[in-house]
């Protein structure tokens, strides 16, 4: 049956290989990369499953000379690293799909801790790779460096030619390779043939493509990841200069353009900031320059968008990176018209925290991203329930939600009790923060899903006592009421209650979301470090409140670095004119004023206020859970368990990822061994 989106689902030729659709799983980091390589193929595998027509690697290391310790890529240095590698080209060709590789030499974004030779670069500066303040500087190459970084680029492409990769990548974006440092005027300060003007800037860019074409292109084809603009106005690489040059000079050189903006806190810019097509801006020209197909990004999740973009001339690829972690299945979904069933990326980027804190990758909307081979948990896909078992799941917030979800899925009956009238809890309270409307997707995805289920039944305005779950007559009670934020003031830095938190001019971000608005000069105590803080900030101020925020970290929002967003967040508080007392302790709390303390040299300042607002700890709400334990005692409870915030408060991502372990593992066994598959790097004899 013809729908709105068969061209979604149209073949299109990439040089000597034809990818099946329009659904191109580009390059993204995971975490997993050579120390995890079956729970890496296991995840790019089931993306393939889902009907992605191109599923690619993550950076590729490709020589011992560039790699990026302490972060966790793929590497392929040798013969000895195309096993593991193999074994993800392997599981995306199950599928029928084509498997893409990104080989990169980094230049300036290696540090070379783990190898402990020289970075390599166009001239000799300070680094940006490991954790971006490491106190090293790069070699400047000379003509025999450049020969070399082509001949391993080369050896690379054949490696992953002999691999049965259908894709090379020749990586220039996010200001990560080497050939950027060549391409960039501010890294680049050469006099010779590789230098100054930009037909010689860009023609190493050109010698690898080159080299790449001559050495797999029979086979293989060769696309080139470009950031056609870093965002930096004048300073850098724009859309409407050198970037447009660049694809002018290159057009037809390679046999797929893969384009997008850097950095790449540009590139993966979260719904805070940036919505669904928010790159098109810069990369619509692209298509109008060159004959052969373009892939670009945008966050895009919603099949109207993606049809949009390949109509109006922008892309011939849907590219996605994080769309595909959010719901592996999502090409399939729209193939079956089940576009109800999508699970939208939020936009959050926890998915880019399994990089940048070097774990392995996890996602807030897919609790089972990340885990499909340890857990051998699949997104679609869930194991049957094993007994007739009825279940109460008290509490309706996204921990209560998925487990309810997950446990239908199963099979089993469940009675969903909430307190409120509204499902969703912290998440419909904290969607309704500036920025943070897509938020909601995390709710309307699994209530979606509930209403479908006849053996899951919801009651609201619920509040449950022990004697109210008593009555109900389960034998199965799963607790996930929950947390409150802290009002005195205890938290990772201070173990005891704050003077003057008892008054009435204390709130908490409870109070705020709930509508009670504070006037006049408010006081922001930011020991959480993750958005709340910058969030109450941004709302207040938009109320019209002078807002100023403290926290011990030298900077706001600290945590949020690993979601890419500090920067922005600190720059958009400024920009609103909230003061920013860093790296200060908020002591006591008086009427019209509070102290503070500096970290370092305990020097403390009064600081006039109305009132203040403490984003510290939350308490978990397991008085329910407490009331009921001898209830279990007592075998009159056969199963008792809480679960999420109400058992250890966490960040969304963990709430739901609560919810379905806990549904994943009802009616199981579970001793004391480890309860998932673990890689190892030796088998031990």
């Amino acid at each position: 049956m013809s729908s709105n989106f068969d061209i979604l689902f149209e073949p299109v030729q990439i040089g000597p290989v034809t990818a099946p659709n329009r659904f191109y799983q580009v390059p993204h980091c995971n975490g997993l990369g050579y120390r995890m390589p079956k729970a890496l193929a296991a995840m790019r595998g089931i993306k393939a499953e889902g009907g992605w027509g191109v599923v690619c690697t993550e950076e590729i290391e490709i020589h011992h000379t560039s790699e990026l310790a302490p972060l966790i890529e793929g590497r392929l240095w040798d013969d000895g690293d195309k096993p593991g590698l193999q074994m993800m080209a392997d599981a995306v060709h199950e599928h029928g799909s084509l498997a893409g590789i990104e080989i990169a030499y980094y230049g300036l974004d290696a540090c070379n801790l783990y190898s402990r030779v020289p970075v390599l670069s166009a001239r000799s500066q300070g680094v940006n790779g490991g954790y971006g303040f490491e106190p090293s500087q790069s070699h400047r190459m000379d003509k025999q460096d450049i020969k070399n970084v082509r001949k391993w680029h080369r050896d690379a492409a054949i490696r992953a030619k002999d691999m049965g990769f259908d894709i090379i990548y020749v990586y220039a974006a996010h200001n990560m390779s080497i050939a950027t440092n060549f391409l960039s005027k501010r890294y680049n300060d050469r006099t010779d043939e590789y230098g100054g003007n930009f037909e010689n800037r860009s023609r190493l860019l050109r010698e690898l493509i080159m080299d790449t074409k001559d050495a797999v292109g029979d086979k293989c084809a060769v696309a080139v990841r470009f950031a056609v603009d870093e965002l930096l106005g004048g300073e850098g690489i724009t859309s409407q200069q050198e970037g447009r040059d660049i694809i002018e000079s290159m057009a037809e050189l390679p046999d797929l353009w893969d384009v997008n903006v850097a950095g790449w806190e540009n590139d993966s810019s979260t719904s805070r900031f940036e919505k669904e097509g928010f790159q098109e801006e810069y990369t619509s020209f692209v298509k109008s320059i060159t004959t052969k197909p373009v892939v670009g990004v945008g966050r895009y999740t919603s099949p109207e968008s993606m049809v949009a973009a390949v109509k109006g001339g922008v892309l011939d690829l849907i590219g996605a990176a994080r769309p595909s972690i959010a719901d592996p299945f999502l090409p399939n979904k729209i193939k079956e018209g089940r576009i109800e069933d999508i699970r939208e990326c939020i936009g959050c980027n926890i998915c880019v925290v399994g990089d940048t804190n070097r774990i392995p990758i996890r996602c807030t909307q897919n609790p089972t991203m990340g885990e499909e081979f340890r857990y051998d948990w699949h997104p679609e896909k869930i194991n049957v329930k094993t007994t007739d078992n009825n279940i109460l799941v008290v509490g309706a917030g996204p921990t209560g939600l998925e487990c309810a979800r997950a446990l239908g899925q199963r099979g089993y009956n469940v009675i969903l009790a909430e307190a409120s009238m509204q499902l969703g809890g912290r998440v419909e309270l904290e969607s309704k923060l500036p920025g943070l409307s897509e938020w909601i997707r995390v709710v309307d995805y699994r209530v979606t899903q509930i209403d479908k289920m006849d053996n899951v039944e919801v009651y609201k305005g619920s509040k449950m006592t022990a004697e109210d779950v008593m009555e109900v007559g389960y034998e199965n009670v799963i607790i996930a009421t929950g947390a409150s934020w802290r009002k005195d003031g205890q938290g990772r830095y201070q173990y005891e209650t704050m003077p003057g938190t008892e008054m009435k001019h204390v709130y908490t971000p409870d109070d705020i979301m709930a509508g009670k608005i504070p006037k006049g000069k408010v006081i922001i105590y930011d020991n959480d470090l993750y958005y709340m803080g910058g969030c109450i900030a941004e709302k207040l101020k938009l109320e019209g409140c002078d807002v100023s925020i403290v926290t011990p970290d030298p900077r706001v929002s600290a945590w949020m670095e690993f979601t890419l967003e500090q920067e922005k967040v600190q720059k958009q508080l400024m920009k609103m004119g909230v003061q920013l007392h860093t790296e200060k302790y908020l002591e006591r709390i008086e009427s019209d004023h509070v102290i503070i303390s500096d970290k370092t040299s305990g020097e403390e300042t009064k600081l006039e206020c109305d009132a203040v607002v403490m984003v510290t700890d939350r308490s978990p709400n397991d008085q329910l859970y407490q009331d009921l334990i001898p209830m279990k005692e007592s075998g009159k409870l056969k199963h008792l368990e809480v679960i999420g915030n109400a058992a250890a408060p966490h960040i969304i991502a963990r709430s739901v990822y609560a919810g379905h372990l806990a549904a994943r593992n009802f009616d199981k066994e579970l001793g004391d061994e480890t309860p998932y598959k673990k890689e190892r790097l030796v088998e031990w004899k």
